[in-house]
């Protein structure tokens, strides 16, 4: 109740205050202020605080570089791993274990919560999208979510992406350096950038490293929540109720936590899915800021046309994507359209009165039509609320709302933020 006194009365003091503030105004104030490495940032006159909170992943011995592995009693050998390695400067840069790289292990998460909430009874997961390095475009989305429902929104990061990869992975020289010796390997690969090449390596080397970092960060979601659940955490009410909004490869990945459900976890937890969706082979993400051709091609090959011989020869894999792990089995329905219909539909709607999603019509990377063939299934029987929109500017899958045209953009973000706090409300 005080929650909802609060929200009410926070939200009618500072309404116009906001308004004053257009979408880009908005996006560099919150961007200067996070660039401080400070654990607790206030924003807007103090109302509203970010925290940094630290988080230590207790599963990274999922993730290839382990002598050997076991899982419910059996021991798997080392997986095949950098043996593809393909010229020294790669092998140097990326050549790793990922089981340990440090930073994927301990990191930190952001959380936007009002000031005066000790502890949040209500929280907003969100995810980001593939290849991302920054939060810089989801802090405005954070804060609106925040100001509309007076919930917490806690901004989670994928394993090995955000202040979860290697700092030289984001080094601007070396990035160009091994972009050029990759495009002098691959003379045909197409969308190859700085921006792109350490993922598009790292995937194209060893392409189940897709599958096994989504399974690392799935684990590491059930773990916040569990922590949560028994009362560690000093900010967030061990039964504060827990919902997502997830963007890009972040809803893929959250659609699957919902499919399956961990320890029944998430039964009344709402998922609000923006510019994402489909499955795995319905998205398009050769771009210079997501993927290159070839670690697509790598991909593909892998996950739709060559799996069940892979499935042969990599015993862990192959357990994983068995009824022992009912996650992985969620997963490879989530890959191949034309694959495991019947599951797939028969989870989606178990869940359908719980998932909302919006997709844009000039998304080429997440094409609206494959959010409708994906959520509302093959017979359009699936009863999953999708609203297909469209915006008076330029914009993109990357960047749904750029900095120009601002009274048109801060309407826009009014539109889908207004849909997204409602729903998850």
């Amino acid at each position: 109740m005080f929650q909802n006194f609060f929200h009410k009365h926070l939200s009618s003091a500072f309404s116009v205050y906001f308004c004053r503030m257009d979408y880009k105004s908005d996006y560099h104030y919150l961007r200067n202020k996070t660039d401080s490495p400070a654990r607790e940032i206030d924003i807007y006159q103090g109302e509203y605080r970010i925290h940094r909170q630290s988080f230590i992943s207790e599963n990274c011995h999922i993730l290839p570089g382990e002598d050997q592995y076991t899982d419910q009693g059996i021991t798997f050998q080392r997986t095949p791993d950098f043996r593809n390695a393909v010229s020294p400067e790669i092998n140097e840069i990326l050549n790793l274990a990922d089981s340990k790289v440090h930073e994927n292990q301990h990191f930190d998460y952001l959380i936007f919560k009002p000031a005066l909430l000790a502890k949040a009874r209500g929280i907003i997961m969100m995810f980001h999208g593939l290849n991302e390095k920054n939060w810089d475009k989801y802090l405005v989305w954070a804060r609106q979510l925040m100001q509309r429902t007076g919930k917490a929104v806690v901004l989670f990061p994928i394993a090995f992406h955000m202040n979860r990869s290697p700092e030289v992975w984001s080094h601007t020289r070396l990035m160009n350096d091994l972009k050029d010796v990759r495009e002098g390997l691959f003379p045909a690969v197409v969308a190859s950038s700085f921006a792109n090449v350490a993922v598009s390596t790292r995937l194209h080397i060893l392409p189940q490293r897709f599958f096994w970092s989504g399974v690392l960060t799935f684990c590491d979601v059930v773990q916040f929540i569990n922590q949560l659940r028994a009362g560690q955490h000093t900010l967030i009410h061990r039964d504060a109720t827990i919902d997502f909004f997830a963007y890009s490869i972040g809803a893929f990945l959250t659609q699957v936590l919902f499919m399956d459900n961990p320890q029944g976890l998430l039964d009344k937890s709402r998922l609000f899915i923006f510019c994402g969706g489909p499955v795995f082979n319905r998205m398009s993400p050769v771009r210079k800021t997501i993927l290159d051709s070839e670690a697509n091609i790598a991909l593909y090959s892998f996950f739709l046309e060559h799996l069940d011989s892979y499935l042969k020869t990599d015993r862990r894999l192959a357990h994983y994507f068995s009824s022992a792990h009912s996650e992985g089995l969620v997963f490879r329905s989530m890959i191949d359209y034309n694959k495991l219909i019947q599951f797939r539909e028969e989870k989606l709607n178990q869940i359908s009165s719980r998932l909302m999603a919006v997709a844009l019509i000039k998304d080429t990377v997440v094409p609206y039509y494959e959010v409708l063939n994906t959520l509302r299934g093959t017979e359009r029987s699936i009863p999953i609320e999708v609203k297909v929109i469209d915006f008076p500017f330029p914009y993109s899958h990357e960047n749904p709302f750029p900095l120009t045209d601002q009274s048109a953009v801060s309407a826009a973000v009014d539109q889908v933020f207004g849909m997204a706090a409602e729903f998850l409300a």
